[in-house]
């Protein structure tokens, strides 16, 4: 029997997945928790074999919880099961070391063979989500550049990015124009999302 902690935090989604596992013989959800940072006390406690983890979850992040996990409880394998198919939450996935990676829209059957791959200690990664990872590249902005973008995204003008970072005006201004070319938005906002569905804007 594989032993299934389930962090969930929307409660209809929730008990659809431990009603749907319960249909599996060999699977039994043995702890619901709904916000991340409970998911390792719990997991201590109870001692599942696999953790099945959504990326947004109140209190902590599951990528971060199963970052915590990974450490503190090696033995609880991790799958992440969320409706965030970007490629950028992948890689930072795949840097928690989690054992797989699906999307909630993945038909039943593939949840429950996943969670069966997972415990047994092997990686399983949605097919497209793999690919779409794989086609976005690598990130074209520079260190600089991700620095100043990330500045953006917080809300911060081009005259406070340039105090904080001992620029010019004029020279963030250029940064941020260079940005939006290398990653061919639209303008800085559209830029901030390009970045951050990539991944490349943590």
């Amino acid at each position: 029997m594989i032993r299934i902690l389930l962090a969930e935090d929307m409660h209809m989604v929730r008990g659809a997945l431990v009603a749907l596992l319960a249909l599996e013989d060999d699977l039994e959800v043995v702890a619901e928790v709904e916000r991340g940072d409970t998911i390792v006390s719990t997991v201590m406690e109870c001692r599942p074999d696999i953790a099945i983890i959504d990326v947004d979850l109140p209190g902590l992040d599951g990528l971060s919880a199963a970052a915590l996990l990974a450490e503190q409880a090696p033995w609880c394998r991790t799958l992440i099961l969320t409706s965030l198919g970007r490629p950028g939450t992948l890689r930072k996935a795949l840097a928690a070391r989690v054992g797989g990676f699906l999307l909630k829209e993945a038909p039943p059957a593939r949840l429950a063979h996943a969670v069966r791959e997972v415990a047994g200690g092997r990686r399983v990664i949605d097919p497209q989500l793999a690919l779409a990872a794989f086609d976005n590249g690598e990130n074209p902005l520079t260190p600089r550049e991700v620095e100043v973008l990330r500045m953006a995204a917080d809300g911060a003008e081009a005259a406070e990015i340039a105090v904080r970072l001992f620029l010019s005006v004029g020279t963030v201004r250029n940064y941020l124009t260079t940005i939006v070319t290398k990653l061919n938005a639209r303008n800085r906002v559209d830029a901030i999302r390009v970045a951050r569905e990539s991944g490349w804007l943590m």
